[in-house]
């Protein structure tokens, strides 16, 4: 394919899209799936699956550059991340099974896949402004848990985490930090950080080949997505640090909600 070839598929408002959404993932690190799936399906007019399907694949390669540098830093925990993969990849593979069976692309389908979105954006929304209260009051009953009882609840996590993403692209970032918080409350914020993001790459990965042999992926939406979204991300981590963390918190929630609502009606 030549450089031409390869410009011509890039479509420009699109990577605008991406540097967007990508400031918003470098100043506040809430996946960019609660974000851009909810983007392509009401502001561009494509079908959930579509959307869904190419922000998977989009989203497995900026975290495999995000478990890059957290792996290089030494704050991922391996063991976390294999007994949340133990659950997920099955439970990702068995939604695609799911998902093919009943025609991805049908109306029914996609509103099934609408719904469920605008559900886990309107509880993202809650995860994010109310992340404090909710881990100190769910910590003393589960962040107690040990050895064998902690490995099989953190693969369940997986497993849900698996269902959710495959079928919305949304859940491994605001809900998953948070049961992980809940879970293991000894450990360090940054390492939790990387460990879900370096679990996030093979379970994205996965969903995402699934939705692309299922036709749901859109290669030039894909590749416009990703030239935004490097810069986008650059320049939300450089801004990030001039920014109230509470005001930003509140602003993605509120809009994590507005757009939640937004996508049930």
């Amino acid at each position: 394919m030549s450089a031409r070839d390869v410009s011509d598929m890039i479509n420009p408002l699109y990577s605008v899209a991406g540097v967007l959404v990508g400031m918003l993932v470098g100043l506040t690190g809430v996946g960019g799936g609660s974000l851009m799936t909810p983007l392509l399906v009401l502001a561009f007019g494509f079908h959930p699956a579509t959307a869904v399907g190419t922000d998977l694949l989009y989203a497995s390669a900026t975290k495999a550059v995000g478990t890059a540098v957290h792996g290089r830093h030494g704050s991922v925990d391996w063991p976390i991340v294999r007994r949340l993969a133990l659950g997920s990849i099955p439970a990702t593979i068995v939604t695609l099974f799911i998902l093919g069976g009943a025609n991805e692309h049908s109306a029914k389908t996609g509103t099934i896949i609408s719904t469920m979105l605008g559900i886990l954006l309107v509880l993202s929304a809650i995860a994010t402004l109310f992340r404090k209260q909710l881990v100190a009051r769910l910590v003393p009953r589960m962040g107690t848990l040990e050895g064998r009882r902690l490995a099989i609840t953190t693969v369940v996590l997986g497993a849900i985490l698996g269902v959710l993403v495959s079928l919305t692209s949304v859940g491994a970032g605001a809900l998953g930090m948070t049961a992980l918080l809940v879970l293991y409350p000894r450990q360090p914020i940054a390492t939790l950080v990387g460990s879900d993001i370096a679990h996030a790459v093979p379970l994205t990965l996965i969903a995402g080949i699934g939705h692309w042999l299922l036709g749901s992926v859109n290669g030039e939406l894909l590749l416009s997505l990703l030239i935004g979204s490097i810069p986008g991300v650059i320049i939300g981590s450089l801004i990030t640090s001039r920014i109230n963390e509470r005001v930003l918190a509140v602003i993605l929630a509120s809009v994590l909600a507005i757009v939640g609502v937004r996508m049930l009606m």
